[in-house]
């Protein structure tokens, strides 16, 4: 990655005439070299992008607005990087198209093109947005609800630990942190999230997860790396037998993404009977 070419953090013109050479493409692999993931990809998973402030013109030049809903297959080769994804959003605003559809199709190209896999695209009306998409509560514990001490704000993944006290027994559980702080790793301007973890196994110490996750406070990484160095941390530190850690992050420039990794086969995050979450809004976004 030339970070002397990425627009993030720039003074750049805003077009307003169709362009998707404007989307700018980060490798995947070169966070995950980091991580020890040179191999086989120890979960699955997807990046659900939406985008509230979608414009273009009809066949006799009138504005439309929508709302897009994008799913990145987490095995794709490259994540967008979000400036690019703004300004490629915005030029559409003057550009005519004679349908809807063809607005999906031209997304969808660009956006698997940019990102060499698999994009779902889809473009709702406000109305049809409102009634789908409500905001919800996750059912989960919140542990950020602990009386505890913090005095560093770096990364350390030591904090991680399993709860001695617990024996043995593999439990289940849903965990909840509204206090999730990382940074763009390119302007350091702050990332605010929700994090929930799901996991089965050795009962996860929940005082050294909440202290972990904000140790992320002064980490400068993409919002997709974020959550696989979660996974990968917990997975290391706690070894579950059951996996699934998903952020739901603040819009930025109309765009929030939201990442989730998993290792349960059969897990989809609309049919998850502990999540009870797909993508839908938590009160902050």
């Amino acid at each position: 990655m030339n970070e002397a070419d990425i627009p993030l953090g720039k003074d750049v013109a805003y077009p307003d005439t169709y362009d998707a050479s404007l989307l700018f493409p980060v490798a995947r692999q070169l966070k995950r070299d980091e991580l020890g993931l040179t191999q086989e990809l120890p979960f699955h998973g997807g990046d659900f992008w939406n985008a509230y402030e979608m414009s273009w013109l009809n066949a006799k030049g009138k504005p439309q607005v929508a709302i897009g809903v994008f799913e990145f297959a987490h095995d794709s080769v490259n994540i967008i990087e979000s400036k690019s994804f703004k300004l490629y959003l915005n030029s559409f605003n003057q550009t005519r198209f004679e349908s809807w559809e063809k607005v999906s199709s031209v997304l969808r190209a660009d956006l698997e093109a940019a990102a060499e896999g698999v994009v779902s695209v889809k473009l709702f009306t406000l109305k049809e947005y409102h009634q789908q998409n409500p905001i919800i509560q996750p059912e989960a514990i919140l542990i950020d609800e602990l009386d505890v001490e913090i005095t560093d704000y770096d990364y350390a993944p030591n904090l991680l630990r399993v709860d001695k006290g617990a024996g043995d027994e593999s439990v289940k559980e849903s965990l909840q942190s509204d206090l999730l702080k990382s940074n763009c790793l390119i302007t350091s301007q702050p990332d605010w999230a929700t994090i929930l973890i799901d996991y089965k196994g050795p009962r996860i110490c929940h005082e050294g997860l909440l202290k972990y996750l904000i140790s992320f406070r002064n980490h400068n990484e993409f919002h997709e790396q974020c959550v696989e160095r979660v996974f990968v941390d917990i997975m290391q530190h706690c070894q579950p037998e059951a996996l699934t850690v998903y952020a739901r992050y603040t819009r930025r420039g109309g765009l929030d993404i939201n990442p989730w990794r998993s290792n349960v086969p059969s897990i989809r995050l609309s049919s998850s009977p502990s999540l009870h979450l797909s993508n839908q809004r938590l009160v902050r976004q």
